[in-house]
């Protein structure tokens, strides 16, 4: 978690316990994810690669010109709708656990959410650019307004900050809904119930650390607000 809300305060316990309680949520979230990843990356899926069943999917869904490719990394996964092609990274493209039919699915379903014209992945993506030039500049203005004493530009900030907030809130529903259409296309095509279990095992742990980020998000929002107007009332 940044550490934003600590520029122009001093020193807050309050901002210290919030950092401290997203650091602790954050890095259980993620050794949740690594754990449960590597338990079921041991675990051999129906024979058949991350790759071949995402291809499957893919078909399935409509989605017959998504293409998929490598890319370095762990759990760097990831579908770029800009040239619409599934990155897996080389455990997961060409591994035959569980855990890699579960994470190049998942990728596969963001392609299907793309191809159906989900909502929420319309809002993710049109919300990208704005995150982009946001996130790089809200707190240097945050700065200035503290420097210069100036409270319109503080508020400014906190509402470009405000945009990342809802960047992570939208990336939720479609990280979960990815994971929804994974699960159920391993169900549907037949592939043994323990694909499915650790499927939704994984996923699920995924799951978690977009929720943690979110929290950390939304607490950081609530501590810049909380702060800000306390300061303008004195």
């Amino acid at each position: 978690m940044p550490y934003y809300g600590y520029y122009g305060y001093g020193y807050d316990p309050l901002y210290l316990i919030i950092v401290l309680v997203t650091t602790v949520v954050g890095l259980m979230a993620q050794g949740y994810i690594n754990s449960t990843y590597r338990r079921w990356s041991k675990v051999p899926s129906d024979g058949e690669t991350g790759k071949q069943v995402a291809r499957r999917m893919l078909d399935a869904s409509g989605c017959g010109r998504v293409g998929i490719l490598g890319t370095p990394g762990h759990l760097s996964d990831h579908y770029d709708p800009r040239d619409n092609n599934l990155y897996l990274s080389r455990e997961n493209l060409s591994g035959g656990s569980v855990a890699s039919v579960a994470v190049a699915c998942h990728e596969a379903g963001h392609a299907a959410q793309r191809e159906s014209g989900y909502f929420m992945m319309k809002v993710r993506h049109a919300l990208v650019p704005v995150v982009n030039f946001t996130q790089n500049v809200w707190t240097i203005v945050f700065l200035l307004g503290f420097m210069m004493d100036m409270a319109g530009l503080t508020w400014l900030a906190i509402a470009m900050f405000a945009f990342s907030v809802l960047f992570q809130l939208v990336t939720l529903p479609v990280e979960i809904d990815a994971s929804r259409r994974a699960v159920a296309y391993i169900e549907g095509s037949g592939m043994s119930e323990v694909n499915v279990r650790g499927a939704r095992k994984v996923l699920t742990a995924a799951a978690l650390t977009y929720v943690a980020a979110a929290l950390s998000s939304v607490l950081q929002l609530m501590y810049l607000l909380a702060r800000t107007h306390r300061d303008d009332d004195n």
